[in-house]
């Protein structure tokens, strides 16, 4: 039987953090006046900042201005964490616990930068169950590009044909897929719709992890 690898992105995924990036971002667009809407957020959740900045504020940015302005971004949107907090979302830790004790060795692949998922897997003290934390600073490409599953893979040094990506997002769907991974698409948080989803080809849709088992995972790598 092979033994499962399991890569988790993070935000919409194992914690929802959306509305504090949605107010850091808008946010910094009062800052350098420029618009921002819920629908720019949509459009653009789960790219790395460079490509946000560029496709929503400056076609032309160099990678210094996108280097400092998403570095304002991050502060705004980490003052925000620290003051709400956050939590793990329905079925995640029980999760994590199941499949550690299988075995399995599990990864964080995340378009997020370091400072952000150390904030974050320090406030839901998960940092132990992952053998690697891939971020947005240790890939070139964001994700549709399968870059950031693939280098976590390779840090896990398991066959990428052998990991299940878990994901919210289109974008991340489809950097599974690239990478010729398994994925699992869960529609709790509600930023993309499952028949999206599946057009970009999750094997398995869930509305919360709290549906997904052990045995189910090991089937679907078979």
């Amino acid at each position: 039987m092979t033994t499962p690898a399991i890569i988790w992105d993070v935000d919409g995924t194992l914690v929802d953090t959306a509305e504090q990036h949605f107010r850091a971002w808008s946010r910094l667009a009062a800052e350098i006046g420029k618009p921002f809407t819920r629908a720019d957020f949509a459009a653009t959740f789960g790219m790395r900042n460079p490509e946000i900045l560029r496709k929503l504020f400056y076609p032309d940015a160099g990678d210094r201005q996108c280097r400092e302005l998403g570095e304002r971004k991050e502060d705004l949107y980490r003052a925000s964490v620290r003051e709400e907090g956050t939590q793990l979302l329905p079925g995640v830790a029980a999760l994590l616990l199941a499949f550690a004790d299988a075995g399995w060795p599990q990864a964080v692949g995340s378009s997020a930068p370091p400072g952000n998922l150390d904030l974050l897997l320090g406030l839901t003290g998960t940092r132990r169950y992952f053998t690697a934390v891939v971020t947005g600073d240790d890939v070139r490409h964001g994700k549709p590009h399968p870059e950031v599953f693939l280098t976590a893979a390779e840090k896990l040094n398991v066959n990428p044909a052998h990991c299940v990506v878990f994901e919210d997002a289109v974008a991340g769907v489809e950097a599974a897929k690239a990478g010729g991974m398994k994925c699992v698409a869960v529609t709790f948080v509600g930023h993309h719709p499952a028949e999206k989803l599946r057009g970009a080809g999750a094997d398995i849709i869930v509305a919360s992890l709290t549906e997904v088992t052990v045995a189910q995972i090991t089937a679907l790598v078979g």
